[in-house]
């Protein structure tokens, strides 16, 4: 689909987007996969030929390589990631003592930094999203829990303002395609619920893994609006909103979308 074609189709949805917004009954949220063909969904659930356990493979290696000053690896601390790390993934993002979120990319860059003496990854370098995949596919099957107690709240509620908010020159918010008309077709496309439970995915359009971070960036190209730099307080509460939305999902990491 062209850029041009589908900003005449977004444009004319716009005009028929309904004003007034909805909230998803728990029973009627349903994942991403429940939107794909049966090639793409057969190729998700097959670990021998979905593409994303590449990464899940190189994330595994990761975990035992050492790394920085410390010459630590993330086994030092944690052992076996299938059972240290299993549930991890549904709880996040958190708020931390001090009132900062952390998406699961974030946690890891801070252990690398402050318990291995190492440099950050990249925002969706080949390392991050690799041990990314790697930590949130010990959780699958497991249902998203985001807690949104306590210092967690102001966080999700400036999510849920930005999941509302109008942007950008088709003047659509998340909430008009993934709440108020998901089923719908836009043009070839059936508009899911844009629920982030297979993130870190491997999407058909990119022909590579891709966080949801870089999910959330295109939907902003997409309908002409401002994208904040990776790891922007916006998106990590807009984050925050979407695991609560998502609450009871399973994680199905690496997910493959369109």
């Amino acid at each position: 689909m062209s850029r041009a074609v589908l900003a005449v189709a977004l444009l004319a949805f716009a005009a028929a987007a309904q004003a007034q917004q909805r909230a998803i009954p728990l029973d009627q949220v349903k994942s991403g996969s429940a939107f794909l063909g049966q090639d793409l969904l057969s190729l998700q659930n097959d670990d021998f030929a979905n593409p994303g356990m590449l990464w899940v493979e190189r994330g595994e290696k990761l975990w035992s390589e050492p790394a920085g000053k410390a010459k630590q690896s993330c086994a030092s601390c944690h052992k076996d990631a299938k059972a240290s790390m299993r549930g991890v993934a549904a709880s996040y993002p958190k708020v931390d003592a001090g009132g900062k979120v952390f998406n699961l990319e974030a946690r890891i860059n801070a252990c690398r930094v402050d318990h291995q003496g190492a440099e950050p990854f990249k925002y969706e370098s080949e390392e991050l999203l690799a041990i990314t995949a790697y930590v949130a596919r010990q959780s699958k099957g497991m249902p998203i829990a985001a807690n949104i107690d306590g210092p967690a709240k102001a966080h999700f509620e400036a999510g849920e303002a930005a999941y509302r908010l109008r942007r950008g020159q088709m003047n659509l918010s998340c909430a008009h395609c993934h709440e108020a008309n998901w089923g719908k077709r836009l043009l070839s496309e059936t508009l899911s619920q844009g629920q982030p439970n297979a993130y870190p995915a491997y999407r058909m359009e990119w022909q590579t893994m891709g966080s949801l971070e870089r999910r959330l960036r295109a939907c902003l190209s997409g309908i002409r609006a401002e994208m904040l730099p990776y790891g922007s307080p916006e998106y990590l509460d807009l984050e925050l909103y979407l695991a609560w939305r998502a609450q009871g999902l399973p994680i199905e990491t690496p997910g493959v979308r369109r």
